[in-house]
């Protein structure tokens, strides 16, 4: 029997259009070693590691007249050099400069004929630094058989632990097209209720779409029933452009862990209130009507401990991951940093209480700790939500504490890519690693024009919290 994509992973699929691509990505910086850092050395070491996702191989094949949903095939011309790509910065090599580039290559959908997946080497960076840009679509990001690329070439010291056997990978012959319609017909008999679903997917009936992308994560139902009330409106939400905007802000864990310990809570309660404080800033800055009620509906994926874990705000390393979704009102009509907080706290603890959260097992089964991951599932969930229930998109995925390093190099700085769904402007990934919280903002090119603004007042509002500190 063919591979063939699950109801939610072609959703993704389905849902895809010019103006929301579906794939996730990721800016890892790294300092280059003396030994460099090389074009053809990461090239090598990605090649030996492909076979850990065995899915970056294959590519969708869909069904004559689309009788069933799309399989994946060993892709029999792959070229690892189309999927690894070396780019360059022109002098001087700045920040800003790297983001436009983000930005431009996150606007590019993926190429369907093609394994899904694409990584850039990018060079000239001032500072002796080098910078990996990835990009992987949210169809092939199901947490079991296929994990975000990152998961796979990091390693914890300059020298790889990974047993890298040797790969002689052969690609299986590609089913016919007959055999295909042959497998999609008995699988149609033995399971009838397909067929429907599957011709409302042919004529481009997204509504049904979204319905199965609700009813595969199943606890999400509740939640969306839980946020019945529309959203705010506000600049946040409108047609979204085929362009974007990418600008970045940086944090340090303890003033967090600080915060917390001052004023209670989560760190992740924290990372939401420096977050309401930048958009009410924001808001203030673009002329925007700001009154004492006023709020901005975030979706916020999260990962959690489990039940059994004893508690706390921090996800190790072990198995046994959860990611939580919830809908938070974030106040940003509130001008104190602290209440703002507060306000936060009660709304997620109110959720947790209430079973308002979906836990990664209503999404998918998680082995060990991939940030790159987490924030892709987190992003499959908020793409099941209409675009109706929420202003803005945050994920917040703690990382590892310990650096990391890919290909000898050490990384020390690694920001998530969150994609847009659809009417929405703006999504921001969070994540720690090493002692630091990098925020990543992706942004609609026309309607978030002042993106780096935004980013800039994040670093304000973590000074605006660390005032508040007690000693």
């Amino acid at each position: 029997m063919p591979d063939r994509l699950s109801a939610l992973d072609a959703s993704f699929l389905y849902l895809e259009d010019h103006t929301t691509p579906m794939h996730v990505g990721g800016v890892a910086v790294f300092r280059r070693p003396r030994s460099g850092f090389e074009y053809d050395h990461v090239l090598s070491m990605i090649d030996r590691r492909l076979a850990m996702v065995p899915r970056y191989r294959q590519k969708v094949r869909q069904l004559p007249g689309k009788l069933a949903r799309p399989v994946w095939v060993d892709d029999q011309d792959f070229d690892i050099t189309y999927h690894v790509r070396r780019s360059a910065l022109p002098k001087p090599g700045k920040d800003e400069q790297l983001h436009e580039l983000v930005a431009r290559l996150m606007s590019r959908k993926l190429d369907p004929e093609r394994p899904l997946w694409e990584l850039y080497l990018v060079e000239g960076l001032s500072r002796s630094r080098v910078a990996v840009i990835t990009k992987t679509h949210q169809a092939m990001v199901d947490g079991i058989g296929a994990l975000d690329i990152g998961q796979v070439i990091f390693d914890r010291s300059t020298s790889p632990e990974r047993q890298e056997v040797e790969d002689l990978w052969m690609p299986r012959p590609e089913p016919s097209p007959a055999q295909l319609v042959l497998e999609a017909v008995t699988e149609a008999v033995q399971r009838p209720g397909e067929v429907v679903e599957n011709a409302r997917s042919a004529v481009g009936d997204v509504a049904a779409t979204v319905r199965k992308v609700t009813g595969a994560l199943g606890g999400l139902a509740s939640a969306v029933r839980a946020a019945a009330v529309p959203t705010p409106g506000g600049p946040l939400n409108g047609p979204t452009s085929t362009q974007r905007r990418f600008a970045v802000s940086r944090a340090k864990l303890d003033d967090f862990r600080a915060v917390r310990q001052s004023h209670g809570g989560t760190v992740n309660d924290v990372v939401l209130a420096v977050v309401a404080g930048a958009l009410r800033n924001w808001l203030l800055s673009r002329g925007e009507v700001v009154s004492g009620s006023t709020t901005l509906r975030a979706m916020v994926p999260v990962s959690v401990r489990g039940a059994d874990s004893g508690g706390g705000d921090e996800v190790s390393g072990a198995d046994g991951n959860r990611v939580a979704a919830y809908l938070v009102d974030l106040p940003v009509g509130e001008p104190s940093p602290v209440l703002r907080l507060h306000h936060i706290s009660h709304a997620l603890r109110a959720h947790a209480e209430s079973g308002r959260s979906v836990a990664a097992e209503a999404l998918v089964g998680v082995s060990g700790f991939a940030p790159p991951t987490l924030h892709a599932l987190g992003a499959r969930v908020a793409n099941g939500f209409s675009d109706r229930l929420f202003n803005v998109l945050v994920t917040n995925v703690p990382g590892p504490q310990v650096p990391l390093y890919a290909a000898g190099a050490k990384m020390t700085e690694m920001f998530p890519v969150v994609p847009l769904a659809k009417n929405q402007s703006l999504a921001i990934g969070v994540t720690s690693y090493d002692g630091g919280v990098y925020f990543g903002l992706n942004g609609d090119r026309d309607a978030m024009s002042d993106v780096d603004v935004l980013a800039a007042m994040i670093g304000e509002s973590v000074e605006e919290m660390i005032g508040t500190v007690d000693g």
